[in-house]
């Protein structure tokens, strides 16, 4: 089997089978048939006539948009757990439905720092999401800005804290463009202790800023740099569904922190599947451990 990395803890969450373009998963007692772009083998067998799907995922005719065909009744809304931490869950459109399982293998790296650093850890989370490595850090005592353009994401991310037992948390949710945000950062002097970021292939900011990963990721990485604090602990970037391999982002992070004493880690990230041998790739990540 390849080198790729995955975290076993999740407690009610599973890949079943995959095969055909699509995945089959059981969140508690729902099961989602959905497709994805990395599973370019037949299935064993024909995963729509699993007996006990809950719900799946249609594409239209180009691209991720599509529909959700709903075969039994689907809560608004439904939680699953990793550790201690707890998140809300639903069946959202272009295919997501509110956490990406494999970043497991990430936090778990992101809390250990956190814990053996043995101080307070301030922590900058651009393109934050949901909040899955927001509530992580949290949950080690760190302090946390969650950066996202979008106010249903982070609205969902405060949600996740709360449910995880962190309402008083040390977490500033902001909503805005994350380049313009670290530029305001700088001038504003503040640092940061680690930094993580999880940006999209391509997308727009609130007012419309456009995002190109291929063209702007350099950039944003020397950017970040001016906020790390004079004692960093980590950077770390995310890749998923960009094409941008692990070394490529290993290189940009060379290249940034060329002056400064640090190891750096590039590596795929996975989910493991109950089939054998078969791990489902999710994308890419390279940290930075100063």
């Amino acid at each position: 089997m390849s080198g790729i990395r995955f975290n076993n803890e999740w407690s009610d969450y599973k890949i079943i089978a995959t095969g055909s373009g699509k995945k089959l998963e059981q969140l508690e007692n729902i099961f989602l048939l959905r497709p994805d772009p990395q599973i370019i083998w037949d299935s064993q067998f024909n995963l729509s006539e699993y007996k006990d799907i809950t719900a799946v995922f249609e594409n239209a005719s180009s691209g991720e948009q599509g529909t959700w065909k709903k075969i039994v009744s689907v809560p608004e809304s439904f939680t699953i757990s990793w550790r201690n931490l707890k998140f809300s869950l639903k069946l959202m459109k272009f295919k997501h439905i509110g956490i990406f399982p494999e970043q497991a293998y990430n936090w778990a790296k992101m809390i250990d720092l956190i814990k053996l650093s043995g101080r307070p850890i301030s922590v900058l989370n651009l393109f934050a999401y949901t909040g899955g490595a927001s509530i992580a850090c949290a949950s080690q005592g760190a302090s946390v800005c969650h950066v996202d353009a979008s106010k249903a994401m982070t609205e969902r991310a405060g949600i996740n804290a709360r449910l995880s037992g962190l309402s008083n948390a040390h977490i500033r949710y902001i909503i805005d463009d994350c380049v313009s945000f670290v530029e305001r950062e700088i001038r504003r002097k503040h640092k940061y202790d680690a930094i993580i970021m999880d940006p999209p292939a391509y997308g727009r900011g609130p007012k419309g800023e456009l995002w190109k990963i291929h063209e702007q990721v350099y950039s944003l990485v020397e950017l970040t740099r001016q906020v790390l604090s004079d004692n960093p602990l980590f950077h770390l970037i995310n890749s998923y569904a960009s094409g941008l391999q692990p070394t490529a982002m290993e290189n940009v992070q060379r290249l940034v922190f060329k002056n400064f004493n640090c190891n750096i880690e590039s590596y795929e990230i996975g989910i493991p599947t109950l089939e054998k041998n078969i791990v489902l790739p999710c994308g890419a990540s390279s940290m930075v451990v100063f």
